[in-house]
């Protein structure tokens, strides 16, 4: 009985090993579908509305994303964890080709990138996961977590030199990174970055997926959640393969766009504040303007009151 298991089991992974080497040409066929998305209701409903300029709270959902995600969400809708069928194997595929494209954005190793469902979760896995993994080692656990952009006032943290200290006193290092991922460069390693949490709906990609970069080497460890023992154990559930297909290629377009559109968004940023504060007057501008990224504009109109 325990032979035959094992010769059906090995079996199947031939079967598997056969089926992935057709994935490369799977996925050239997504890159080739026809989208059924038109110039005209790619516009939408939006006459009449105002002007959004609330880009650090979410961004719309890019319409080369949501072509990617199409087919996962219709067509090759398996679950990746059901790894004894094809249906899973087409989903197993692209969640990985989707670790891949975000891991070469921060400068990681796919196998150190763990889906979640958002920057929020990531962050309460990592610093609360950290701690309580290590708590019955030590008698004090430290860890750092540090904002690599501030969401209201766009300031730039010395990140590299954060984590250097960190690194040096073998302190944990963990920055939320869900405003600066796809806008400024990130590279963990030369950043000795230990933990990072990333949203998808920060750049450009869907709501609801996000992902957490935990270190290897050195490795950190995180207290690991009851269920499936899906994502190293992390993060237990089913990964929804159309939002990390839709993460991934957001993370793509970033690094394929990135340092257009940081200068692009610098000129605009650039007009923007010379307009406003050559014709308004007592405008105060918030946050340090070196270390800023410059699609976060804060100003402030203050109004010079009188004394009776």
């Amino acid at each position: 009985m325990f032979r035959s298991t094992r010769c059906l089991i090995s079996a199947l992974h031939r079967v598997k090993d056969r089926y992935l080497h057709t994935c490369d040409q799977h996925l050239s066929d997504v890159a080739e579908y026809e989208s059924p998305i038109t110039d005209e209701n790619k516009k939408g409903p939006t006459e009449g509305r105002s002007l959004y300029l609330d880009a650090q709270a979410t961004t719309t959902l890019d319409p080369r994303v949501l072509d990617k995600m199409m087919l996962y969400l219709t067509v090759y809708h398996g679950n990746p964890h059901s790894r004894t069928r094809m249906y899973g194997w087409e989903s197993e595929a692209a969640v990985e080709h989707a670790r891949q494209q975000i891991a070469d954005l921060i400068g990681a190793d796919k196998k150190e990138v763990i889906f979640i469902f958002g920057a929020t979760e990531c962050n309460n896995i990592a610093v609360k996961g950290v701690a309580r993994f290590y708590k019955s080692r030590k008698n004090h656990v430290v860890t750092v977590s540090v904002m690599m952009v501030n969401n209201e006032i766009g300031v730039k943290q010395p990140i590299e030199e954060v984590g250097a200290i960190c690194r040096k006193k073998k302190v944990f290092f963990h920055t939320d990174a869900a405003q600066a991922v796809g806008k400024v460069p990130i590279d963990v390693n030369a950043m000795n970055i230990d933990l990072i949490s990333i949203s998808g709906h920060k750049l450009y990609g869907p709501k609801g997926i996000g992902a957490l970069y935990v270190r290897r080497r050195p490795r950190v460890r995180v207290e690991l959640q009851s269920g499936g023992g899906q994502e190293r154990g992390m993060r237990s559930g089913t990964v929804p393969a159309p939002l990390a297909v839709g993460l991934g290629a957001a993370c793509e377009l970033a690094q394929t766009e990135m340092a257009y559109d940081h200068k692009y968004i610098n000129t605009l940023s650039n007009h923007l504040i010379e307009k406003l504060m050559s014709n308004l007057t007592h405008v105060v501008r918030n946050g340090d303007p070196v270390a800023w990224y410059p699609g976060c504009v804060n100003l402030s109109c203050v109004s010079k009151m009188n004394r009776y």
